[in-house]
């Protein structure tokens, strides 16, 4: 019997891959029947912590409110799946703390592959001094020392990733 509820937490540099491989597992757990909600990075922002800057501290303070959603998700039977950024290691393991059933994926995707596929320009911005304290660039990105599962997506598309990541949960009897 897989249990109800748990947390695939989605990691990576912006463009990475993230949100879209997330979607794909989202939909392959629905398909499956599967309780499952998606707590996506750019959507949070907007909503649950709209006012947040960018600074170390309001990037923490962001990480810790999506946690804490996906641990009450989790706790009550959903499958919470994230896909944000939490560029900083601490913080992510004060989530892990909080979750019961954590599964941290990092979507390791280079930098230079990113600011390839970067479709917001945020990258270029970045470069230019228009967006301080921008993950990879002006500020650092903290790769995950030991994920569940880490996904490296060179030459690889979204599904294959995504197939990755359930092919986990069913050897972990998680689905």
């Amino acid at each position: 019997m897989a249990p109800s509820g748990y947390c695939l937490w989605f990691t990576g540099l912006s463009g990475a891959g993230k949100s879209t491989i997330a979607n794909l597992v989202v939909a392959e757990l629905r398909e499956r029947e599967r309780f499952v909600e998606l707590l996506d990075g750019d959507e949070v922002r907007e909503h649950l912590s709209k006012g947040l800057g960018f600074s170390k501290a309001d990037r923490d303070e962001n990480v810790r409110r999506i946690g804490w959603v996906a641990s009450v998700l989790a706790r009550n039977g959903v499958i919470a799946v994230t896909a944000a950024i939490s560029p900083y290691r601490a913080v992510r393991d004060e989530v892990r703390a909080m979750t019961n059933d954590f599964v941290e994926i990092h979507v390791a995707t280079s930098l230079e592959e990113c600011e390839a596929r970067d479709v917001k320009g945020l990258y270029a911005k970045a470069r230019a001094g228009e967006i301080p304290e921008f993950t990879g660039v002006s500020d650092p990105y903290e790769e995950p020392l030991s994920p569940e599962i880490r996904l490296d997506t060179a030459g690889r598309e979204p599904f294959e990733c995504a197939a990755d990541v359930v092919a986990w949960l069913e050897a972990h009897s998680l689905v």
